[in-house]
């Protein structure tokens, strides 16, 4: 069993299926609760572009060289990257797959230039809910409230480098740190 990043775009052949199921899980959940359109136009309300260097990304987790979990980032500020579509297979749950590609997108923004990220989820999905709140996400909502209530639920996380990004040559981040004052 290999696993692998891959960066691409939705539109890319791979990324589909995946794509598609989060389409279907969208229509699923939702119907067309917020829009005419339903899940379909909720998918193609930002330009697959939006996704793409220099100010987002698209990624893809391969395991053998079939997707398995994804998600993307865009611009939302100078600052701040705004992600989305963070997605696992229905066949692959409860792996940690979704905390894997938070990591890697954490990063990936990092690289990008980015100090913080905004996501929303939607009151239908409680596993997101959770898993936002458990990987160090700020809720900008009220989370005593009835999450139909607010419909959009907003999280916010600051972005902090790893450790290691501090350290100097010797591989000391104590030394790097006492170095510096």
């Amino acid at each position: 069993m290999t696993d692998s990043f891959l960066y691409t775009l939705p539109t890319d052949p791979v990324a589909l299926p995946l794509v598609e199921q989060l389409t279907e899980e969208y229509q699923t959940r939702y119907g067309n609760y917020f829009e005419e359109g339903g899940a379909a136009q909720e998918m193609n309300r930002y330009p697959p572009e939006r996704f793409g260097a220099p100010d987002g990304a698209f990624v893809l987790l391969l395991r053998n060289g079939k997707p398995i979990a994804g998600g993307a980032f865009m611009r939302y500020d100078e600052t701040t990257a705004e992600f989305k579509r963070v997605w696992t297979d229905r066949d692959h749950r409860r792996q940690g797959l979704a905390r894997k590609i938070l990591v890697e997108l954490e990063a990936q923004a990092l690289r990008q230039g980015y100090g913080r990220v905004y996501l929303t989820t939607g009151f239908r999905q409680p596993e997101a809910r959770e898993l936002y709140l458990r990987t160090g996400y700020t809720a900008l909502f009220d989370l005593q409230a009835d999450p139909e209530s607010i419909q959009i639920l907003a999280f916010e996380k600051a972005l902090v480098a790893p450790r290691a990004a501090f350290a100097n040559e010797n591989g000391s981040a104590l030394q790097a740190a006492v170095a510096r004052k």
